[in-house]
């Protein structure tokens, strides 16, 4: 999420460049299915992941195709639905395996769709597209599935919220040193906002959903904000270098999936590693 001056536009948007209000709404209707779906039926927060991370790839497919580079949708699609699958009923040898036998899926699909021209650039394009973010968001059913995997889930996609949270008030509000020309919105101080609230989040869900202690918040929190940020910048990379301003325009207010998605499944597999060897 990228920090900008404050105010408001005359189209009713904020000086940030974004349609405050919509963003807000639309925000606030995710949090609630996320927060319903994980503490009623797993299987069906599943489903909403498994619907998100499959429309992010197909705008990562159809931004890859401004550039004339060709990924294959259908096979791209169904691995995402099969590795979030094989997670979440098989585990992590499950994930690991379908997504390789994907690769080759994805390399043969493109072998015959499209003759030898470009093949390496395409078929480059395609395994990263299983990588990020479908291999990535596997690691979310491989949390979901365990038995206190619903407060997992919610203490990672928490922490990630209130960075960008953090990050955006701070940046609106106190934002003056850049912070890189990746993406020239983005401040330290925005930053800082992002540091502060990833903490206070974590170390309040960490003790009150897990039982453990606040130094173990705190640490998941100085992770998830310096990784967020990452993912916002590499995110930022794509979409300089293929020459658009989003991947996508699904979301009122915020844009593509993908550009939400970015910081998630940057902090996701850390904060899987994390919570796996303290509970």
């Amino acid at each position: 999420m990228e920090e900008r001056t404050a105010g408001t536009s005359p189209s009713g948007g904020s000086r940030t460049g974004r349609n405050l209000p919509a963003a807000i709404v639309s925000g606030v209707a995710l949090g609630g299915a996320v927060i319903v779906s994980l503490y009623t039926i797993k299987e069906i927060f599943l489903l909403v992941v498994v619907a998100a991370v499959g429309i992010g790839v197909v705008e990562l497919v159809k931004a890859f195709g401004t550039r004339a580079i060709a990924v294959p949708l259908v096979p791209a699609v169904a691995a995402t639905v099969a590795m979030q699958a094989g997670a979440y009923w098989g585990g992590d040898g499950w994930l690991l395996g379908v997504f390789a036998v994907f690769v080759f899926v994805m390399l043969i699909w493109r072998m015959f769709d499209g003759g030898t021209d470009g093949y390496v650039r395409d078929a480059t394009a395609s395994v990263f597209t299983l990588v990020y973010p479908s291999l990535l968001a596997g690691f979310v059913a491989l949390m979901l599935a365990q038995d206190d995997g619903a407060d997992r889930v919610l203490i990672f996609v928490a922490v990630t919220v209130a960075s960008d949270i953090g990050g955006y008030f701070a940046g609106v509000l106190f934002g003056r040193h850049k912070m890189s020309s990746i993406s020239p919105k983005k401040t330290w101080e925005g930053f800082a906002g992002s540091v502060l609230a990833c903490v206070a989040v974590g170390a309040w869900l960490v003790v009150w959903r897990m039982d453990g202690e606040i130094w173990q918040g705190a640490v998941i929190g100085v992770l998830t904000a310096a990784l967020a940020t990452i993912g916002d910048l590499v995110e930022s990379m794509i979409k300089r270098d293929l020459g658009i301003k989003d991947l996508g325009s699904i979301m009122p207010g915020h844009g593509g999936i993908m550009d939400r998605l970015d910081s998630l499944v940057a902090t996701l597999v850390p904060v899987w590693v994390l919570l796996g060897l303290w509970f």
